[in-house]
């Protein structure tokens, strides 16, 4: 530890109090009552946020009182998320740790200390609580920090603030850039599928094959060995080439009872999901045998004019297209219906199709690259950020050590 700094305990220096235990009746307006959902991203979030009468604003304020300077703590739920009070409050708070800041200390020196990883990760392996986890206020009273003279705190407080500030600038840079990539490959798709060519045809689906489901499997129908059986999360994970994380299984007999009366996907048949996350497809390109869950997940069959991964383009055309429109019940799901009446423009022959799935593949690969690139990116900055308060709180925070 730097000469200097002193080992405290949190309720030594700070006057650590929480807000109410009681449920005061809400109202339709009045004062907000803040708790930790309601603290996000170094500010109070008033997204559901519940209302008090008055008296019970005052009631709650002689106990808990919030001031400029203060901190509040989320000690429920997900621990941490720590907000320096910067405007003359007008809310009470309810289950939130609070942190009252002498004068002699720097309020954003502890917010960054409460904020950085090796405190949160430590006080999140010792919450309490099976359902709900949370720390108590004598846990954190005890709460140990290492703790500079008032100068030092306004000196590290103002490199971390100069560092945060780049950090912040270049991960918005990479975020754009990362959702510049996804637009660019989402604008050239929606370009093939709309233009087309004078010479394509134009067909709904149900002219083209057969769109429909699975039969229903049950939860007691589930073996230990047998079938694959995939639902959406393993058809995501396919999709996307990894690897499934967990193993369900049909019997041998009744997949064999299902294939005999009602068939089985096949070579060149495709899947997609189609409620809650939908557009997640897969094409299937070899024989191993398998079955999945009806309702959530469509079946395309039969279609024989069309390349199946020109098929695939075209349908994740349509559901990019469908997230583009306004959020609302109708674009919930992708019913069998709605695809049957779909109309996809297509060149009459395989070849004509293949050439524009290579180049749809080619730069889908290129997107992807880009994309890693840049989310690799933004995690190396988020790495950066937690590393910086590590130093910070163990006395090795140098100008040229913050700044990005």
């Amino acid at each position: 530890m730097k000469q200097g700094w002193e080992i405290k305990k949190l309720g030594e220096v700070y006057d650590v109090r929480d807000g109410t235990h009681d449920s005061p009746k809400y109202v339709s307006e009045g004062y907000a009552l803040i708790t930790s959902k309601n603290l996000k991203n170094d500010s109070l979030n008033y997204d559901n946020v519940n209302y008090i009468t008055e008296q019970d604003y005052i009631n709650i304020n002689k106990r808990s009182k919030v001031d400029i300077g203060d901190i509040l703590f989320a000690m429920i739920g997900t621990i941490g998320n720590p907000v320096v009070i910067k405007d003359e409050p007008d809310f009470a708070i309810k289950n939130v740790a609070l942190f009252k800041v002498p004068k002699s200390q720097d309020s954003f020196f502890l917010k960054y200390f409460l904020d950085s990883s090796n405190v949160i990760d430590c006080m999140s392996n010792d919450a309490k609580g099976a359902t709900q986890k949370f720390v108590g206020l004598g846990y954190l009273r005890n709460f140990e920090i290492s703790l500079p003279p008032l100068p030092e705190q306004q000196r590290i407080v103002a490199i971390l603030d100069e560092a945060f500030e780049a950090i912040a600038r270049a991960k918005a840079n990479a975020e754009q850039n990362l959702k510049n990539a996804k637009e660019l490959f989402e604008s050239y798709l929606q370009g093939v599928f709309e233009n087309g060519n004078e010479n394509w045809e134009t067909k709904s689906l149900d002219e083209l094959g057969t769109i429909t489901s699975s039969k229903r499997i049950y939860k007691s129908e589930y073996v230990k060995d047998g079938v694959p059986f995939y639902r959406t999360k393993e058809i995501k994970e396919l999709s996307n080439g990894k690897s499934i994380t967990l193993e369900l299984f049909i019997s041998r007999k009744r997949y064999n009872e299902i294939k005999k009366s009602f068939g089985v996907p096949q070579i060149n048949d495709l899947l997609m999901s189609a409620v809650g996350t939908i557009g997640e497809i897969m094409v299937i390109e070899n024989s191993e045998e398998f079955y999945f869950k009806d309702g959530n997940i469509v079946w395309f069959k039969g279609f024989k004019s069309l390349d199946t991964n020109y098929l695939k383009f075209a349908l994740t055309a349509f559901v990019e297209k469908i997230k583009g429109l306004a959020i609302g019940a109708a674009y919930s799901a992708l019913t069998i219906e709605k695809l049957n009446k779909y109309q996809i423009s297509f060149p009459k022959t395989i070849e004509e199709q293949q050439t524009i799935v290579q180049k749809l593949d080619a730069l889908s690969t290129e997107t992807k690259k880009l994309e890693a690139i840049y989310k690799q990116k933004i995690n190396d900055l988020e790495e950066l950020k937690k590393s910086v308060l590590q130093k910070a709180f163990s006395g090795e925070l140098k100008i040229t050590t913050a700044l990005v």
